[in-house]
This record gives structure tokens, C-alpha cells and sequence, in this order.
């Protein structure tokens, strides 16, 4: 598949970006491909890392991704870019290394306990609890095992410390804490639902996470 995605096939879906973000993008995979420490990831691994990263772009990307469902059709605009994510996710995360991260939203989310979710889409997430920016309305405390740490790779280096969780990953709802939230750094919180891994999206009937 990687061969698949060729550099003229990424640039021709750049066009769905403003051109400033796009030679931004290319900028700062050309510094991030020089500190680079994992090998296997490529100039444009990085490009798409750096454009997902960026203001104003995992937004309408994202959105794309919810709609167009399972089914990436001719339709999907953005195949590269998800491709590329996707892998890049995978590289940084070879070893299935599970952490605990959170996740900040301004928006409400349905489920019960014992639910299976998966957020749909790519989910940013970050090892820190207090960028309270993002919202104190619905709140995660996930255990990924497939999601990647960028560390510097990031547009924003590794200001957020963002771990980025594939739209595959699949959690159950484990616990949701709506008084008494003593939980370090998100107390803040309306709501806190406390995730684990559980697997990847196969045929189960698993909930998206909509807001």
C-alpha cells in the first residue's frame, strides 16, 4: 500500500488544504525528517503528521473521516493522508506499548458503562490532564495500547504531549464519574469517562463516540 501513496497522490490532496498550511505541512517534515529517531518514518509520514497537527486541519479532515463511515470510497477525499496517519501511528507504536492518556471536549457524549466505543476518527489525546483549552464538558481518561506517542514530531513539537489514537481502536466504558471527580487534573470535569482498551473494530457492535 505504501507504495501506493505516492508523493504526486499526496500533493493532489493537498489541493483540499489552504495552500499556507500545505507548504507549512512540507517545512516541517523537512526539520522533523532531520531529528527524526525512528527510521522507518518517512518525509511523508511526517508531512502528514505536521498537516494533522496543525490549526485548522485535523477539524475538517476528522469530519470526513466520521462521515465517509467504513466505507472509503472514490468519494473520500483524503486517502493518503489517512493511510499515512494510520501507518505512522503503527510505526511509532510497534510494540503495542499501552499508556494512559486524556482527552479534553467541549461537547456531550452518550454511553453506559460496559459500552464498546471507538471514537471514529483519529483522537487526539495528551499525557498531560490540564489543557483545560479543549473543553471541561465531556472528559477521558484512556488506556490506548494502539495509540502513538508524537513526541517532537508534532507541528506543536511536544508542548501537548499528544498521543494519537486510531479510529480502529475499540474501548469499553469502564467506569463514568459524575460527582465526587477527584481525578488529578480533571476535576474541572462535568463528566469523566474512563476507558480501557479493548481490542480493535472488527464485526462487533461497538458505539461510535459522537458528540
Amino acid at each position: 500500500m505504501m507504495k501506493l501513496v505516492q508523493p504526486e497522490y499526496f500533493e493532489k490532496e493537498s489541493k483540499e488544504f489552504p495552500a499556507k498550511q500545505w507548504k507549512a505541512a512540507k517545512r516541517c517534515a523537512k526539520r522533523k525528517l532531520e531529528q527524526r529517531t525512528d527510521p522507518d518514518l518517512t518525509e511523508l509520514h511526517l508531512t502528514a503528521i505536521c498537516l494533522y497537527t496543525a490549526n485548522d486541519v485535523y477539524g475538517p479532515f476528522n469530519k470526513a473521516v466520521r462521515k465517509q463511515g467504513d466505507e472509503y470510497t472514490s468519494s473520500f477525499q483524503f486517502h493518503s493522508l489517512h493511510y499515512l496517519l494510520a501507518s505512522a501511528i503503527q510505526i511509532l507504536n510497534n510494540k503495542y506499548t499501552c499508556r494512559t492518556t486524556y482527552r479534553r471536549t467541549k461537547f456531550k457524549f452518550t454511553g453506559n458503562v460496559n459500552h464498546k466505543i471507538r471514537f471514529g476518527s483519529f483522537a487526539s489525546s495528551s499525557l498531560k490532564t490540564t489543557l483545560t483549552r479543549f473543553g471541561d464538558e465531556s472528559c477521558f481518561q484512556i488506556k490506548t495500547c494502539l495509540g502513538a506517542y508524537l513526541n517532537n514530531y508534532s507541528a506543536l513539537n511536544s508542548y501537548e504531549e499528544e498521543v494519537l489514537i486510531p479510529p480502529y481502536e475499540v474501548f469499553k466504558i469502564t467506569k463514568i464519574i459524575t460527582e465526587d471527580n477527584n481525578i488529578e487534573g480533571l476535576s474541572d470535569c462535568k463528566v469523566v469517562y474512563i476507558l480501557k482498551h479493548e481490542g480493535v473494530k472488527s464485526q462487533l457492535n461497538c458505539k461510535v463516540a459522537h458528540n
